[in-house]
Protein backbone atom coordinates (compact mmCIF):
# COMPACT_ATOMS: atom_id res chain seq x y z
CA UNK A 1 0.00 0.00 0.00
CA UNK A 2 1.06 3.39 -0.26
CA UNK A 3 1.90 5.27 2.67
CA UNK A 4 -0.02 8.63 2.74
CA UNK A 5 1.19 11.93 4.98
CA UNK A 6 -1.43 14.56 4.95
CA UNK A 7 -1.14 18.11 6.12
CA UNK A 8 -2.24 21.58 5.40
CA UNK A 9 -0.01 23.55 3.44
CA UNK A 10 1.07 26.85 3.71
CA UNK A 11 -1.59 28.06 1.19
CA UNK A 12 -4.23 26.30 3.35
CA UNK A 13 -4.98 23.51 0.75
CA UNK A 14 -4.31 19.91 1.94
CA UNK A 15 -0.91 18.37 0.77
CA UNK A 16 -0.47 14.58 0.77
CA UNK A 17 2.90 13.20 0.66
CA UNK A 18 3.97 10.00 -0.65
CA UNK A 19 6.60 7.72 -0.47
CA UNK A 20 8.52 6.93 -3.34
CA UNK A 21 7.21 3.53 -5.18
CA UNK A 22 9.71 1.97 -7.16
CA UNK A 23 10.16 2.82 -11.02
CA UNK A 24 12.47 1.59 -13.88
CA UNK A 25 14.02 5.17 -14.35
CA UNK A 26 15.16 5.85 -10.52
CA UNK A 27 17.18 4.50 -7.79
CA UNK A 28 17.96 4.33 -3.78
CA UNK A 29 21.31 5.53 -2.88
CA UNK A 30 22.57 3.67 0.10
CA UNK A 31 26.29 4.93 1.15
CA UNK A 32 27.86 2.15 3.89
CA UNK A 33 26.05 -0.26 1.81
CA UNK A 34 28.96 -2.78 2.57
CA UNK A 35 27.65 -3.74 5.71
CA UNK A 36 25.70 -3.22 8.77
CA UNK A 37 22.69 -1.10 8.59
CA UNK A 38 23.13 0.11 4.99
CA UNK A 39 23.13 -3.30 3.54
CA UNK A 40 20.19 -4.31 5.44
CA UNK A 41 18.26 -1.59 4.12
CA UNK A 42 19.67 -1.94 0.57
CA UNK A 43 18.58 -5.75 0.64
CA UNK A 44 15.34 -4.56 2.06
CA UNK A 45 14.58 -2.13 -0.47
CA UNK A 46 15.94 -4.38 -3.33
CA UNK A 47 13.49 -6.90 -2.20
CA UNK A 48 10.75 -4.00 -2.40
CA UNK A 49 11.41 -3.88 -5.82
CA UNK A 50 13.77 -0.63 -5.73
CA UNK A 51 16.79 -0.38 -7.95
CA UNK A 52 19.34 0.26 -5.94
CA UNK A 53 23.04 2.53 -6.18
CA UNK A 54 25.31 0.74 -3.70
CA UNK A 55 28.10 2.84 -2.48
CA UNK A 56 31.17 2.49 -0.08
CA UNK A 57 34.97 1.97 -0.06
CA UNK A 58 35.18 -1.70 -0.86
CA UNK A 59 33.97 -2.09 -4.42
CA UNK A 60 34.41 -5.93 -4.70
CA UNK A 61 31.98 -6.53 -1.83
CA UNK A 62 29.59 -4.05 -3.56
CA UNK A 63 29.67 -5.97 -7.02
CA UNK A 64 28.90 -8.95 -5.16
CA UNK A 65 26.02 -7.28 -3.29
CA UNK A 66 24.85 -6.22 -6.67
CA UNK A 67 25.21 -9.13 -8.43
CA UNK A 68 22.52 -10.97 -5.79
CA UNK A 69 20.40 -8.34 -5.17
CA UNK A 70 20.00 -8.07 -9.00
CA UNK A 71 19.69 -11.60 -9.09
CA UNK A 72 16.99 -12.14 -6.50
CA UNK A 73 15.08 -9.36 -6.96
CA UNK A 74 15.15 -8.64 -10.91
CA UNK A 75 16.02 -4.65 -9.80
CA UNK A 76 18.93 -2.65 -11.50
CA UNK A 77 21.63 -2.91 -8.73
CA UNK A 78 25.07 0.19 -9.41
CA UNK A 79 27.82 -0.04 -7.75
CA UNK A 80 30.04 3.49 -6.79
CA UNK A 81 33.12 2.51 -4.74
CA UNK A 82 33.85 5.77 -2.78
CA UNK A 83 35.91 6.62 0.39
CA UNK A 84 33.62 9.66 1.28
CA UNK A 85 36.25 10.74 3.76
CA UNK A 86 37.67 12.79 0.60
CA UNK A 87 36.29 15.49 -0.59
CA UNK A 88 37.14 14.49 -4.57
CA UNK A 89 34.93 11.43 -3.63
CA UNK A 90 31.95 12.71 -2.81
CA UNK A 91 32.66 15.42 -5.40
CA UNK A 92 32.74 12.25 -8.13
CA UNK A 93 29.73 10.90 -6.68
CA UNK A 94 27.52 14.11 -6.41
CA UNK A 95 28.56 13.94 -10.06
CA UNK A 96 27.62 10.54 -10.85
CA UNK A 97 24.11 10.82 -9.00
CA UNK A 98 23.76 14.13 -10.63
CA UNK A 99 22.39 11.94 -13.85
CA UNK A 100 20.51 9.56 -11.88
CA UNK A 101 17.21 9.88 -10.62
CA UNK A 102 17.13 9.36 -6.91
CA UNK A 103 13.82 9.08 -5.18
CA UNK A 104 15.10 7.45 -1.69
CA UNK A 105 18.40 8.60 -0.02
CA UNK A 106 19.88 7.04 3.06
CA UNK A 107 23.09 8.30 4.81
CA UNK A 108 24.31 5.29 6.42
CA UNK A 109 28.24 5.38 6.20
CA UNK A 110 30.32 6.46 9.22
CA UNK A 111 33.14 5.68 11.43
CA UNK A 112 33.96 6.07 15.45
CA UNK A 113 36.68 6.40 17.47
CA UNK A 114 37.25 5.77 21.46
CA UNK A 115 39.90 7.14 23.87
CA UNK A 116 40.72 10.35 25.07
CA UNK A 117 40.50 13.23 21.82
CA UNK A 118 44.23 14.80 22.42
CA UNK A 119 45.33 10.71 22.03
CA UNK A 120 43.99 10.12 18.35
CA UNK A 121 45.53 9.93 15.48
CA UNK A 122 44.64 13.30 13.76
CA UNK A 123 44.63 11.97 10.20
CA UNK A 124 41.56 9.36 10.97
CA UNK A 125 39.51 12.05 13.39
CA UNK A 126 39.63 14.51 10.28
CA UNK A 127 37.99 11.46 8.13
CA UNK A 128 35.83 10.74 10.61
CA UNK A 129 34.41 14.25 10.68
CA UNK A 130 34.61 14.25 6.86
CA UNK A 131 32.90 11.53 6.50
CA UNK A 132 30.02 11.35 9.24
CA UNK A 133 29.03 15.27 8.63
CA UNK A 134 30.39 17.15 5.71
CA UNK A 135 29.66 13.65 3.07
CA UNK A 136 26.00 13.58 4.73
CA UNK A 137 25.72 17.46 4.74
CA UNK A 138 26.78 17.47 0.93
CA UNK A 139 24.96 14.38 0.37
CA UNK A 140 21.52 15.48 1.62
CA UNK A 141 21.96 19.28 -0.36
CA UNK A 142 22.74 16.68 -3.84
CA UNK A 143 19.53 14.76 -3.30
CA UNK A 144 17.04 17.54 -2.09
CA UNK A 145 17.68 19.15 -5.19
CA UNK A 146 16.46 16.65 -7.09
CA UNK A 147 13.03 15.72 -4.57
CA UNK A 148 12.20 19.05 -3.59
CA UNK A 149 11.56 20.40 -7.17
CA UNK A 150 10.19 17.16 -7.95
CA UNK A 151 7.70 17.12 -4.72
CA UNK A 152 8.47 13.57 -3.82
CA UNK A 153 11.85 11.71 -2.42
CA UNK A 154 12.83 10.71 0.95
CA UNK A 155 15.76 10.89 3.15
CA UNK A 156 16.75 9.09 5.96
CA UNK A 157 20.23 10.54 7.69
CA UNK A 158 21.71 8.01 10.10
CA UNK A 159 22.92 10.04 13.52
CA UNK A 160 23.02 8.58 17.01
CA UNK A 161 21.50 8.10 20.54
CA UNK A 162 25.21 8.85 21.60
CA UNK A 163 24.64 12.97 19.48
CA UNK A 164 22.23 13.74 22.16
CA UNK A 165 24.92 13.82 24.89
CA UNK A 166 28.35 14.83 25.60
CA UNK A 167 30.12 11.37 25.81
CA UNK A 168 33.96 11.68 26.85
CA UNK A 169 36.40 9.51 24.66
CA UNK A 170 34.37 9.62 22.22
CA UNK A 171 33.97 13.13 21.44
CA UNK A 172 34.55 13.32 17.69
CA UNK A 173 32.05 10.75 17.32
CA UNK A 174 29.39 12.82 19.47
CA UNK A 175 30.42 16.23 17.74
CA UNK A 176 29.61 14.52 14.21
CA UNK A 177 26.69 12.92 15.57
CA UNK A 178 24.78 15.38 17.50
CA UNK A 179 24.81 17.67 14.27
CA UNK A 180 23.45 14.90 12.01
CA UNK A 181 20.80 14.47 14.71
CA UNK A 182 19.71 18.32 14.86
CA UNK A 183 20.35 18.75 11.03
CA UNK A 184 18.07 16.22 9.90
CA UNK A 185 15.37 17.29 12.44
CA UNK A 186 15.26 20.61 11.10
CA UNK A 187 14.84 19.85 7.69
CA UNK A 188 12.25 17.29 8.50
CA UNK A 189 10.06 20.36 9.95
CA UNK A 190 11.23 22.51 6.54
CA UNK A 191 10.57 20.06 4.29
CA UNK A 192 6.51 19.14 5.87
CA UNK A 193 5.26 20.91 3.14
CA UNK A 194 7.75 19.71 -0.25
CA UNK A 195 6.10 16.13 -0.19
CA UNK A 196 9.61 14.82 0.83
CA UNK A 197 9.71 12.74 3.72
CA UNK A 198 12.67 13.08 5.91
CA UNK A 199 13.76 11.14 8.98
CA UNK A 200 16.90 10.95 11.45
CA UNK A 201 17.87 6.98 12.55
CA UNK A 202 19.02 7.48 15.94
CA UNK A 203 20.02 3.73 16.83
CA UNK A 204 22.09 2.92 19.94
CA UNK A 205 24.15 -0.80 19.44
CA UNK A 206 22.93 -2.69 16.66
CA UNK A 207 24.63 -5.76 15.35
CA UNK A 208 24.35 -9.04 13.63
CA UNK A 209 21.64 -11.55 14.95
CA UNK A 210 24.92 -14.01 16.06
CA UNK A 211 28.34 -12.67 17.19
CA UNK A 212 30.87 -15.58 17.24
CA UNK A 213 32.54 -15.44 21.07
CA UNK A 214 36.11 -14.10 19.78
CA UNK A 215 34.64 -11.42 17.60
CA UNK A 216 32.69 -10.11 20.43
CA UNK A 217 33.79 -6.41 21.26
CA UNK A 218 33.53 -5.51 25.17
CA UNK A 219 30.31 -3.72 24.27
CA UNK A 220 29.10 -7.15 23.58
CA UNK A 221 29.94 -9.24 26.20
CA UNK A 222 28.75 -6.15 29.09
CA UNK A 223 25.08 -5.64 27.15
CA UNK A 224 22.80 -8.56 27.32
CA UNK A 225 22.09 -10.11 23.88
CA UNK A 226 18.09 -9.74 24.36
CA UNK A 227 18.97 -5.80 24.61
CA UNK A 228 20.58 -5.60 21.14
CA UNK A 229 18.63 -4.65 17.82
CA UNK A 230 19.77 -6.77 14.65
CA UNK A 231 20.57 -4.86 11.41
CA UNK A 232 17.55 -6.27 10.23
CA UNK A 233 15.11 -5.12 12.48
CA UNK A 234 16.78 -1.84 12.32
CA UNK A 235 16.31 -1.37 8.57
CA UNK A 236 12.72 -3.17 8.66
CA UNK A 237 12.19 -0.28 11.37
CA UNK A 238 13.57 2.65 9.28
CA UNK A 239 11.87 2.03 6.77
CA UNK A 240 8.66 1.90 8.02
CA UNK A 241 9.48 4.70 9.60
CA UNK A 242 10.47 6.62 6.27
CA UNK A 243 7.13 5.57 4.43
CA UNK A 244 5.11 7.49 7.10
CA UNK A 245 7.60 10.59 7.51
CA UNK A 246 8.41 9.98 11.43
CA UNK A 247 10.84 12.60 12.21
CA UNK A 248 13.18 10.56 14.36
CA UNK A 249 13.15 6.39 14.62
CA UNK A 250 15.01 4.83 17.82
CA UNK A 251 15.32 1.12 16.90
CA UNK A 252 15.31 -1.62 19.64
CA UNK A 253 15.14 -1.74 23.82
CA UNK A 254 18.72 -0.63 24.40
CA UNK A 255 18.70 2.36 21.52
CA UNK A 256 15.32 3.33 23.03
CA UNK A 257 16.76 3.22 26.85
CA UNK A 258 19.67 5.11 25.84
CA UNK A 259 17.85 7.82 23.85
CA UNK A 260 15.79 8.62 26.71
CA UNK A 261 18.23 8.73 29.66
CA UNK A 262 20.62 10.61 27.34
CA UNK A 263 17.73 13.41 26.53
CA UNK A 264 16.52 13.56 30.50
CA UNK A 265 18.90 12.55 32.74
CA UNK A 266 21.40 15.26 34.21
CA UNK A 267 24.24 15.97 32.06
CA UNK A 268 27.10 16.15 34.64
CA UNK A 269 25.87 13.33 36.02
CA UNK A 270 25.93 10.89 32.85
CA UNK A 271 28.87 12.31 31.34
CA UNK A 272 31.32 10.73 33.88
CA UNK A 273 30.05 7.48 33.72
CA UNK A 274 29.57 7.24 30.13
CA UNK A 275 33.00 8.26 29.63
CA UNK A 276 35.03 5.74 31.80
CA UNK A 277 33.12 3.07 29.85
CA UNK A 278 34.00 4.65 26.31
CA UNK A 279 37.90 4.86 27.61
CA UNK A 280 37.73 1.25 27.99
CA UNK A 281 36.83 0.70 24.56
CA UNK A 282 39.54 3.04 23.54
CA UNK A 283 42.07 0.37 25.10
CA UNK A 284 40.50 -2.44 23.68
Amino acid sequence: GVALDCGVGQSGTLRCMTFPSPTTDSFALITGASQGIGEAVARQLAAAGYNVLLVARREAVLMQLAEELAHAHGINAEVFAADLSKERDVSALLDYIGQKKITICVNSAGIASFGPFMKQDWDYETDQFNLNATAVFRITKAVLDQMVPRGEGALCNVGSAAGNTPIPNNATYVFTKAGVNTFTEALHYELKDSGVHCTLLAPGPVREAEVPEEEQSIVDKVVPDFLWTTYESCAKDTISAMRSNKRRVVPGPLSKVMDFVSTYAPRGALAPIMGRFYAQMGEE
